[in-house]
């Protein structure tokens, strides 16, 4: 079976079908490495994708694409045509520290291989209206921005250090 390899590619699947890829992936940037734990390899790698991968890598998403590519056969691509999509800008006019009304640490469940997306999706949901729930993550949590946002949740966070991240979600007042 062959896979175009695309930004939208999800890490499960690539792996599933290149199996030989998993080094090259750790190789590319070490956070990849929490692939080999079963667990996350079962949630996080199924709704990954290469694009969000790159992401929480820190990796130019152009040279993920490519080097993977290359590494099966198949062509590069230029780096104009693989697009970036920021997540996160400027400061949101949203945001206020005393609309925080819950916050997780995500760090020590990541770091016992756990995956807290079923846990901060439970928060997300009793979070009331104009209000914000901040998690604190090692890496920016890309595929739980992503599915946040498709449920209405405003998204921002910010890089405190190279393994602390402060992520918010925003719940907007519904509109009448």
């Amino acid at each position: 079976m062959t896979l175009s390899i695309t930004p939208e590619t999800k890490i499960g699947v690539l792996l599933d079908t290149y199996p030989q890829l998993e080094e090259v992936l750790v190789k590319l940037a070490p956070p990849f490495a929490k692939l080999r734990n079963p667990i996350l390899r079962k949630t996080v790698a199924r709704v990954t994708s290469l694009r969000q991968a790159a992401l929480v890598g820190g990796v130019d998403l152009a040279e993920l694409i490519n080097t993977l590519r290359k590494a099966v056969g198949e062509e590069s691509t230029t780096s104009s045509g693989i697009e970036e999509k920021p997540l996160s800008g400027d400061r949101p006019a949203w945001f206020d520290a005393n609309r925080i009304t819950a916050t997780l640490d995500a760090r020590p469940l990541i770091k016992e291989g756990e995956q807290p997306l079923g846990v901060v999706m439970r928060r997300l949901n009793e979070i009331p209206e104009d209000k914000i729930f901040e998690l604190i993550t090692p890496f920016i949590p890309a595929p739980l921005i992503d599915k946040a946002r498709k449920k209405g949740f405003d998204v921002w966070y910010l890089e405190e250090d190279k393994d602390l991240f402060k992520s918010y979600f925003y719940f907007p007042k519904s509109k009448e």
